[in-house]
């Protein structure tokens, strides 16, 4: 960091990230950016941000992130958060929500995002972000576009060798607004015709991490992880590798966007998706990026979740709405 007003303060469990029955954010930013000089860009005076619930005008750019948070994903949203308010010269803070509520109620200006809620949120009328980037992961499998798979785990000394051999088994998801760990493990199930109560067993472990460990512990015999999670994960716990292996992949789906508040005028909003798609362009941030297993980010909109929306799509005409 060159500036001298940036900060970080990252929570002592940062893998906890968020479950479906938690407060509302964090409180507290885990990471502030603030210019030491006046803004250069006039696309990025706040003044012209609307205001949050309550009528509060936003004093800097607030980031949230609703993803898995674990030091590596954490990372990144902090290099998005200071990059963007390094490049506008405009106060930044990175805060990490621990419910949906706070994107309910649009109290962020920018949020790192699961698809599902995303497209969940916009069929309730709730459609208060856009779009705007989405992050290529490193790996020949991601063929360099912005999607992502959900790797289906189960016990490295277990009998299974396919999602269908879990049949009457038990399973853990991360939280049911998770599209990795929920929906398309609930899409695929309607894709086999699979809809009376395929699983014996299904617990809600509240986040992907958990997932995993409870896995590799013999507490459950299978659930579907966040590719990159995953290979986070298996990296940086190496003793995890040895004990849990992927049987099946599903997907591929477009990957979590980084979303933008429509109270962020265009111009601001196209100004900060010009900084994301660039930040691939400067060696130090790459590796910083990769880190998080990340090659670079590329514009995206509202239409690159049509899978998303075909998929939910699908499980309501077959009345599937809940994994069992």
């Amino acid at each position: 960091m060159d500036d001298a007003m940036a900060s970080s303060d990252w929570p002592a469990d940062t893998g906890r990230g968020w479950g479906s029955a938690g407060t509302v954010g964090t409180q507290k930013p885990v990471f502030t950016w603030t210019p030491s000089g006046p803004i250069a860009d006039p696309r990025a005076d706040l003044g012209r941000v609307g205001e949050r619930e309550g009528g509060r005008a936003p004093d800097r750019l607030r980031f949230g992130t609703y993803l898995a948070s674990n030091d590596a994903t954490l990372s990144l949203y902090e290099v998005v958060t200071e990059e963007v308010g390094r490049h506008l010269r405009i106060p930044t803070e990175l805060v990490v929500e621990t419910s949906y509520e706070s994107c309910e109620k649009d109290q962020n200006e920018v949020c790192f995002v699961c698809s599902l809620p995303y497209v969940t949120f916009e069929r309730r009328g709730l459609d208060l972000a856009v779009p705007v980037a989405a992050p290529v992961l490193e790996g020949g499998r991601y063929g360099g576009r912005p999607i992502y798979f959900s790797d289906v785990i189960v016990h490295g000394e277990s009998p299974f060798r396919s999602l269908l051999d879990l049949r009457g088994r038990s399973w853990a998801y991360n939280e049911p607004l998770s599209w990795s760990g929920y929906g398309i493990t609930r899409y695929h199930l309607v894709t086999l015709g699979e809809t009376d109560g395929f699983f014996g067993e299904v617990v809600e472990a509240g986040f992907h991490r958990e997932a995993i460990r409870m896995v590799a512990r013999g507490e459950v015999d299978g659930s579907a992880i966040d590719s990159q999670v995953l290979s986070i994960e298996l990296r940086d716990h190496p003793h995890l590798a040895e004990q849990v292996r992927v049987v099946e992949a599903l997907g591929p789906s477009t990957i979590q966007p980084v979303a933008v508040s429509r109270r962020v005028p265009d111009d601001l909003r196209g100004a900060i998706r010009e900084v994301l798609v660039a930040l691939a362009e400067d060696t130090a941030l790459r590796e910083r990026l990769s880190v998080a297993l990340v090659k670079r980010f590329v514009p995206v909109d509202g239409g690159s979740y049509d899978d998303i929306r075909k998929m939910v799509d699908a499980c309501e005409t077959a009345g599937f709405l809940e994994l069992r």
